[in-house]
């Protein structure tokens, strides 16, 4: 009987800790909102883009990972889209330590090599 889990610890460090900081953005995001109080479309479809990848890496899914691959790039691409080329790392200091760290963890080759074997 296969099981549906959050965290999944049988999968390599990398993995692990991509996971948790897939959530951990999802919660920032999240209180982001609710201080701003205001509930745009596209940072709700972010919030749900970010668990969900979680949530798909935990299960070995490869729709998970490419989820994963999309939200951990997202940050930058929509500077570059909306800001110019200039401003694609033009972020606070710490979120964009995070997201930098989400990117590598998930591009890592440990991370690649373990998805491509065991992902469904």
């Amino acid at each position: 009987m296969e099981s549906r889990r959050w965290t999944n610890k049988a999968q390599p460090q990398t993995l692990q800790i991509a996971v948790f900081l897939l959530y951990a953005n999802a919660v920032f995001l999240g209180l982001d909102l609710l201080r701003a109080g205001a509930f745009p479309p596209l940072f709700i479809l972010a919030i749900a883009g970010l668990v969900g990848a979680g949530y798909g890496i935990a299960n070995e899914q490869k729709w998970g990972y490419l989820l994963g691959l999309l939200m951990a790039f997202s940050p930058f691409l929509l500077r570059w889209y909306y800001l110019g080329f200039r401003y694609v790392f033009a972020a606070g200091l710490l979120s964009l330590m995070f997201e930098v760290a989400l990117v590598a963890l998930i591009v890592h080759p440990q991370s690649r090599d373990y998805q491509r074997i065991w992902f469904k």
